[in-house]
């Protein structure tokens, strides 16, 4: 049983920042990579950044992020804490939204599957 747990969401003023956890228990063989995504009301879910092959040091300078976040946001990870995190400075008004950790995790006997998180708040106001 596999589980993804999000925290460090809250409401900021625009400008400022925040830094979301995301912590995964359970069975895991590997973590193959890990997202953040979000959702804002009213609209679908979209991607924001992907650190590959958490549990390997020398690949967590793999990184991927969403155009509308470079330069802002930036993912990283903790081997030993099975841990990602998503650093966010200079937030703005349209970042507001609910974000979720997703992770692919091989197990033995599954395979490779995506697990998700509940979702923290992420509220920036003017």
């Amino acid at each position: 049983q596999v589980q993804l747990v999000e925290s460090g969401g809250g409401e900021v003023q625009a400008g400022g920042s925040l830094r979301l956890s995301c912590v995964a228990s359970g069975s895991i063989t590997k973590i193959n990579f890990m997202d953040w995504y979000r959702q804002a009301p009213g609209e679908r879910r979209e991607f924001v950044a992907r650190i590959s092959s958490v549990r390997s040091w020398t690949s967590l300078s793999s990184t991927k992020y969403a155009d509308s976040v470079r330069g802002r946001f930036t993912i990283s990870g903790d081997d030993v804490k099975n841990t990602v995190y998503l650093q966010m400075d200079n937030l703005k008004p349209d970042d507001t939204a609910v974000y979720y950790c997703s992770a692919n995790i091989y197990q033995y006997s599954t395979g490779s599957v995506d697990y998700w998180g509940q979702g923290t708040q992420v509220t920036v106001s003017s």
